[in-house]
């Protein structure tokens, strides 16, 4: 993997896509202006939304979604990688995924990840989660080649936020290849004050790679307060 310029996008995404995605252009065209020819914004891009009946109204099927058609649009004109780091997207079993995807610089889709380990955690502050309830997990690993607009082969190995914790998630990607590790989040503050950089050095350091970790930041629309 020779060298090229990366961007980690950080947003505060609110509960309306269409906002969002009004947010996400401005930034990626930002980062393709200096010179980043990948990428990567943080997990839920799309909307972060906490209500369950406000959250079925807000997320549509892959082929009809505002980031997934934007972010297609995007890569193609600016011709760069642009990894979304995950969205929501319905299923056609009608249960969502918590999915990401990546753009060629010709705009077709290199590759799609659905975030395999649910945030189903009680914290001590009083906050509880549970991903499980309203997203189904994926199933496999996934690495990939980026290749072209200034880059020459690297492989990204594929994460998202809470797959953080699982070590052998990175060492089955690394084994697989990949020198370029992503973890796009949406931590929250507590957790992620604790442990988001020091577990983002040992992924890096125990696969000798590159990690990548756009993440969301700030207080929200739906309160939740994220850390990155």
């Amino acid at each position: 993997m020779g060298a090229f310029k990366a961007a980690a996008i950080q947003m505060r995404s609110g509960t309306s896509p269409e906002r969002n995605a009004v947010d996400l252009e401005r930034l990626v065209r930002e980062a393709a202006g200096l010179g980043a020819t990948y990428i990567q914004s943080p997990e839920m891009t799309g909307a972060l939304v906490r209500d369950s009946q406000a959250r079925a109204a807000s997320f549509t099927s892959e082929d009809k979604d505002i980031i997934v058609s934007t972010s297609r649009k995007l890569a193609k004109e600016l011709g760069v990688f642009l990894h979304i780091g995950s969205t929501a997207i319905l299923r056609a079993d009608g249960k969502l995924a918590n999915r990401a995807l990546l753009f060629g610089p010709d705009g077709a889709t290199l590759a799609i990840y659905d975030k395999i380990h649910m945030f189903d955690v009680d914290l001590d502050n009083g906050e509880s989660w549970r991903e499980s309830a309203a997203y189904e997990p994926g199933t496999e690993a996934v690495v990939t080649e980026i290749s072209g607009a200034g880059i020459d082969g690297a492989r990204l190995g594929f994460a998202v936020c809470y797959d953080l914790r699982f070590p052998q998630l990175f060492r089955a990607e690394a084994l697989a290849g990949a020198d370029l590790l992503s973890v796009p989040a949406a931590f929250t503050r507590q957790t992620g004050e604790a442990h988001w950089h020091v577990l983002l050095r040992a992924r890096a350091i125990e696969n000798g790679a590159y990690v990548v970790a756009a993440a969301q930041g700030g207080l929200h629309e739906d309160g939740r307060e994220t850390y990155g």
